[in-house]
């Protein structure tokens, strides 16, 4: 039988963009409380979207199980959310005259080495004393890189889901092909006692693959047998079933 027409779910804390988006979020905390007053709006919109990031890929991780279309909205969201965070600090960096840094700058990539590229449980930015320490500048400019990070994972994540959608469907999708195996085991047994022992079953004239015999359950043929590839839904191939020819005399 298939496998389960639910697929595995929710394993989001192993995602390196879920790792990234993490870092990303504890980071922003800390420079909010730092750097932006706790009255202003932006101290709580830099945080909810730094907040939204994560819960976001960790929801459509969640929502897999039933809906596709739901894990690539609540992951496009994540990636929205970061990019409304980033913008937030490359405007506190521009609007008070500090340096942002380019991605080849040597600051730059020693918090790629630092921070993601052994990812761990140690490397935690509410417990890092440099983190809290460090000028705005430093650290704004280290979220800026997290972010680009988380964002980067997100778009990968994103063309990774859209490929699994299109060669495995959704749920509706594998709940019918769950349902159509069993209906055709059912049916193969009943058939079986129409067909000789000694028939092999001929090959798909599309893909190849050896063929079923089925029985037409609708249609101007309903009641009738033919050859299916044994591959439908994903391939449509049929041949004619051809009588057995009867004995000279």
């Amino acid at each position: 039988m298939t496998d389960s027409f639910i697929p595995k779910h929710g394993g989001f804390r192993k995602l390196l963009s879920f790792q990234a988006a993490q870092l990303a979020y504890d980071g922003t905390a800390i420079f909010c409380d730092r750097f932006i007053d706790k009255r202003s709006r932006t101290h709580d919109q830099m945080v909810q979207a730094a907040r939204s990031g994560v819960q976001n890929i960790a929801e459509g991780s969640l929502a897999s199980a039933t809906s596709k279309e739901t894990e690539l909205k609540l992951t496009n969201v994540a990636r929205a959310s970061l990019g409304e965070l980033l913008l937030d600090y490359e405007d506190f960096l521009r609007q008070r005259g500090l340096r942002q840094w380019s991605k080849e700058a040597p600051e730059a990539q020693a918090v790629r080495t630092l921070y993601l590229s052994d990812r761990s449980d140690e490397s935690d930015l509410s417990d890092s004393y440099a983190f809290r320490t460090a000028s705005a500048e430093v650290v704004a400019n280290t979220l800026i890189c997290l972010i680009n990070q988380a964002s980067s994972l997100l778009g990968r994540q994103l063309r990774h889901l859209e490929q699994e959608f299109l060669t495995h469907g959704g749920l509706r999708e594998r709940m019918s092909r769950a349902r159509l195996e069993v209906r055709e085991k059912l049916s193969d047994r009943s058939d079986q006692s129409d067909v000789s022992d000694n028939t092999a079953p001929p090959a798909c004239p599309k893909c190849g693959k050896p063929m079923r015999q089925r029985t037409a359950r609708s249609g101007p043929h309903a009641g009738g047998s033919f050859w299916g590839c044994s591959d439908y839904p994903a391939c449509n191939g049929f041949r004619k079933l051809q009588k057995p020819s009867l004995p000279d005399g």
